[in-house]
């Protein structure tokens, strides 16, 4: 391990800004400003939250650093998240690393925002037992724009061996939110109601697709069409049955999610598993995970829920071990909208 690597990290891919600093893999600050602006439009407007970005990143980095205890010149390397994400929230955050990289000639690195999730489970924080995983480890991503099982073979070896061919789980949470009258982001809220709701109140379709990949189009349509025809039957259907209506709904999309991380660890004989990403923060999937892994004997590991949401320590982390390989980008790059893991 080389010491003295002190990395800023910056996260912009949605709407949320984030910076962060990293000590030789040791997260020291991880600070975000939030935009509820888009709460009112049921969704994130891309333009404004290209704006928010320029508003928030110059005083969250300054936080950032402030309780890092770190100065500008105590910085080795500048992060950022390169994508995938929304190109003008990209485009502020990538802006400002190459213009904080180059005014002080420092390595600039870019960061895959879904790499990053998974690196999540690799931050290290002092005062804390630090528990890792070991490799192979197979990791199921579940966010509001992706649902993946990745195998990760090292730090920055990552092989994809599942993937959603239509909507992402986190999406199917917040669309069937939003048709029975919850607030954006859903999710949250659907994990919430589903506390004190009948997860075997009403069956929803469940796609049967092949191998390792995820379908939730079919869920959402079905989740839809039996809305329809119990509200032609009660007008009130919705606001009787909310906490069993997202109950079931949560229960459905977990129940998908776990029999294909189940089905991953049998074909390719790895026990050391974990989930990451936004939905990684749903109680129902923590505990249904947690079950799994009690029976099946898997060392399993579940992410500091502070590190499941868009976040820079995550960005930093990984940029942390592609700078013990040196591998940094020049000025030329530019944030990409989709791409690859």
């Amino acid at each position: 391990m080389v010491p003295g690597i002190t990395i800023l990290a910056i996260e912009s891919s949605c709407d949320d800004t984030s910076a962060a600093v990293i000590s030789d893999g040791y997260v020291l600050s991880n600070l975000i400003a939030n935009q509820d602006i888009h709460k009112a439009y049921g969704g994130v407007v891309p333009e404004l939250a290209s704006r928010a970005h320029q508003a928030n990143i110059i005083p969250v980095v300054d936080q950032a650093l402030s309780k890092a205890g770190k100065s500008r010149d105590d910085i080795s390397a500048v992060a950022f998240t390169r994508g995938p994400g929304l190109l003008g929230s990209l485009l502020v955050g990538t802006s400002f690393a190459k213009g904080f990289a180059l005014v002080r000639n420092l390595p600039l690195i870019e960061v895959n925002h879904l790499q990053a999730h998974v690196m999540a489970h690799f931050a290290l924080e002092h005062g804390r037992d630090n528990r890792t995983p070991g490799f192979p480890f197979l990791c199921l991503l579940v966010s509001g724009g992706h649902t993946q099982l990745i195998v990760m073979h090292d730090h920055l070896s990552m092989e994809l061996i599942g993937n959603t061919i239509d909507d992402a789980a986190g999406e199917a949470f917040d669309k069937c939110a939003k048709v029975i009258g919850l607030p954006y982001p859903g999710g949250p809220v659907i994990d919430m109601l589903a506390a004190d709701g009948d997860p075997h109140a009403f069956l929803f379709a469940k796609p049967r697709i092949k191998g390792l990949n995820f379908s939730f189009s079919g869920l959402k349509t079905s989740f839809l069409y039996f809305l329809r025809d119990r509200v032609r039957e009660d007008e009130n259907f919705i606001a009787g049955n909310m906490n069993d209506i997202a109950a079931s709904l949560q229960n459905t999309i977990i129940e998908i999610l776990v029999a294909k991380l189940v089905r991953a660890s049998k074909e390719t004989g790895i026990t050391e598993v974990g989930i990451a990403g936004g939905v990684s923060a749903n109680s129902g999937l923590r505990k249904a995970v947690q079950k799994e892994a009690a029976k099946r004997g898997w060392n399993l590991f579940l992410p500091e829920l502070r590190y499941t949401t868009d976040n820079a320590a995550m960005i930093g982390v990984t940029a942390y071990y592609k700078y013990l390989r040196s591998e940094f980008t020049d000025h030329s790059v530019v944030p990409q909208a989709r791409i690859e893991m």
